[in-house]
């Protein structure tokens, strides 16, 4: 949740100005100073794309990787829990069928 000063730009604005950085050779602040936007944010845009495109080569994932890794952490989650719930219903039943 960002704070509520937090701006929020559409995809074809931040495709746009990606697009602005790498045509126009300004550097990223320059390019974000132009745009009234924060150069962070247009920094954040820019190195994910640069990611998905896999001209990252800082070890940063595409967004497909990202995705399937919060899919996987979620899966992994719900196995935690429900190896949980096993193991004290298999202590419930051992202790009813130790009576």
């Amino acid at each position: 949740m960002g704070s509520k000063y937090t701006k929020r730009y559409t995809e074809e604005f931040r495709r746009d100005a990606i697009a602005l950085v790498d045509s126009s050779g300004k550097t990223v602040t320059a390019v974000a100073r132009e745009l009234g936007i924060s150069s962070e944010s247009l920094r954040g845009w820019y190195r994910k794309a640069k990611a998905d495109r896999g001209e990252g080569g800082s070890g940063e994932l595409t967004s497909a990787e990202r995705q399937e890794l919060k899919r996987l952490r979620k899966e992994v989650r719900e196995q935690h829990q429900t190896i949980e719930i096993l193991k004290k219903a298999t202590a419930f039943f051992v202790k009813e069928n130790d009576r």
